[in-house]
């Protein structure tokens, strides 16, 4: 019998620091060992801390909110055995029911109604979109929007205050230059029309632009390797992998889950990986591994509709990949004809300190040439 510490695991090669989004339990309360005992959040996911061990919670050291590092005391886990009465009491206690998917708030939707003191008959009027019924943070501010307000206060969530922090340090700390290219991607989408249903047949998930975008990647790297490198000091460290984050939306931000080893995939392999890893994504199921150990990053403007933009680096990587809208544009052909094709614009984010504007021209010719010309006889 004796008292337990629990600490703020490491989540990530890369994180250092986490903010606690919410407790599930409370001082007095019993675990299970292995059960959630609070949800912290980082620039990259949220994740749910285990119990270490079966007890009493004897004390909570940290707020909602609150920022620590990695190895800080978290709470205080009584291992005494809980008296039989407690036990009993809980036995012939009434039963509650268990929170529905549509009752459910995430912390955010939570927050931003506390704020605005919606009541629970205010909440059940809305509208919901949420997966599952749910009533989403998006739904409230719609909400909110409606009433006639002529200004709106929202608090930033953990994860986008994580985020601001990250994208701050890329801005002070890198110079950055962006090209820009449009790249003909008919045959490639001649290609996927014609052989979708078979593919989702045969591997069970979906054959998308954005396998083939991430393949063009790798082999333009296999030619420009500082692509895929860091800066430490004045040092540069060229990857040998090829571990590509894909940049995902989900209510409360962005992550970016990461497809490892790309030099050593098939279009097949990685079409499964972005099913896998979009899918767990949109569930709020990303592990830290799913997101650690990225060398470069790919955007995809062209969800929203947007033709084009310029991300911004995630660092500590030196480039990052932005893609736009496929548009249908009349445009000349080799033989001096006219014929319509799908037009998609993709630029690229550089570090000028380790990238000239030449090379970088290099690499993005690289990924047009295997768009336009390779793609199409891969499978």
């Amino acid at each position: 019998m004796s008292d337990i510490n629990v600490y703020l695991p490491k989540l990530g090669e890369s994180i250092l620091s986490a903010t606690v989004v919410r407790w599930f339990k409370h001082e007095g309360d019993e675990i299970e060992m292995d059960e959630p005992l609070l949800e912290v959040t980082t620039d990259k996911l949220n994740s749910e801390i285990p119990s270490p061990v079966k007890g009493v919670i004897k004390e909570i050291l940290v707020k909602n909110n609150q920022e620590l590092r990695v190895g800080e005391i978290l709470a205080v886990i009584s291992t005494e055995e809980v008296e039989q009465v407690v036990k009993e009491e809980k036995k012939s206690a009434p039963k509650i029911k268990a929170e529905s998917n549509q009752d459910f708030l995430s912390p955010a939707a939570k927050a931003i109604a506390k704020e605005h003191n919606l009541s629970e008959n205010e909440l059940k009027s809305i509208s919901r979109t949420g997966a599952g019924g749910r009533l989403s943070k998006r739904d409230i501010e719609e909400h909110l929007s409606k009433r006639g307000n002529a200004t709106e206060q929202v608090k930033m969530s953990s994860m986008r205050k994580a985020i601001a922090k990250t994208i701050s340090k890329t801005a002070e700390e890198i110079p950055t230059a962006s090209l820009v290219t449009e790249i003909d991607v008919t045959a490639v989408l001649k290609l996927i029309k014609k052989e979708k249903e078979n593919f989702l047949k045969k591997y069970g998930y979906k054959l998308t632009i954005t396998s083939f975008l991430i393949k063009a990647i790798t082999e333009g790297i296999r030619f420009y390797p500082h692509i895929n490198s860091t800066l430490e000091n004045d040092n540069i460290i060229i990857k040998k992998f090829v571990n590509l984050g894909l940049a995902v939306n989900i209510e409360d931000g962005l992550v970016v889950p990461v497809i490892k080893n790309c030099e050593a995939k098939s279009i097949i392999e990685i079409a499964k990986n972005v099913a896998i890893l979009g899918e767990k994504a949109r569930a709020n199921k990303l592990s830290p591994n799913d997101m650690s150990e990225g060398s470069i990053t790919m955007s995809n403007f062209g969800m929203g509709g947007a033709l084009i933009g310029i991300p911004i680096i995630k660092h500590p990587e030196v480039a990052i990949i932005g893609v736009g809208a496929i548009n249908k544009r009349v445009v000349a052909i080799d033989d001096d004809t006219f014929g319509v094709r799908d037009i998609m614009m993709v630029s690229l984010t550089f570090d000028h300190r380790i990238i000239d504007g030449m090379y970088g021209c290099g690499f993005i010719q690289e990924v047009k040439n295997y768009l336009e010309k390779k793609a199409s006889s891969e499978l």
